[in-house]
């Protein structure tokens, strides 16, 4: 678990593919020293568990599945990634409960100024438009933002300089393509609403049988 709150960038080392599995050589650009082996550490967002390390670098394996659905495929030697470490129990939770298992890939569309911050509007699969709300929280490519407006296919969110500063963010320009996971929470209480809502329009889904069957 994670929080979306980054805790430096790193570079991408070494990148090796076989067949649709990569291995990754990471350097984080910030001291990293205490490493445990299987520990997971988020990279743009995707949960990643840690094989092996040395000073200054680890490698993680991501699977064809994880390949499949994030932008780690994307990645070159000397990009710039978002690092964070797991949650540890007692850690001040300063962004959202992150799960590192991205939703799907979101779009870079426009970038707009107001102020000192920015403001990026991005579109993503309409699938996913009941898990993204105004004033929601949504992690791009790792990072806990809050959604500033949101469509049927886009959300846009406001980039304080700090924010900039502290992550890849400052190198996204319209076409980029990160990766998004929608509010953890939002998405268990979709699915626990789904029998409901799936059920056809009715005005009389309230009936004598229901309010029986339900202790009525």
């Amino acid at each position: 678990m994670f929080t979306g709150i980054i805790a430096g960038t790193g570079q991408v080392a070494r990148v090796e593919g076989q067949g649709r599995e990569t291995r990754l050589t990471i350097r984080p650009d910030f001291v990293l020293a205490d490493y445990v082996v299987g520990e997971s550490i988020a990279v743009n967002g995707v949960c990643l568990t840690v094989e092996t390390f040395g000073s200054g670098w680890f490698t993680a394996y991501a699977s064809a599945e994880t390949m499949s659905v994030t932008n780690l495929g994307q990645l070159r030697v000397s990009g710039a990634v978002n690092l964070e470490r797991a949650l540890a129990l007692g850690d001040r939770l300063g962004g959202h409960m992150v799960s590192g298992h991205v939703d799907c890939l979101a779009e870079v569309s426009a970038i707009s100024q107001a102020g000192q911050s920015r403001i990026f509007r991005l579109t993503f699969p309409g699938v996913f438009a009941h898990q993204v709300i105004p004033k929601g929280s949504v992690a791009l490519d790792g990072i806990s933002l809050t959604v500033n407006d949101c469509g049927q296919d886009y959300l846009e969110v406001n980039i304080i300089p700090a924010t900039q500063q502290a992550t890849t963010i400052s190198f996204w320009s319209p076409g980029r393509i990160v990766n998004m996971e929608t509010d953890i929470i939002g998405k268990y209480v979709s699915r626990l609403l789904g029998p409901w809502s799936e059920t056809p329009a009715r005005s009389s889904a309230i009936t004598p049988e229901f309010l029986k069957i339900h202790g009525f």
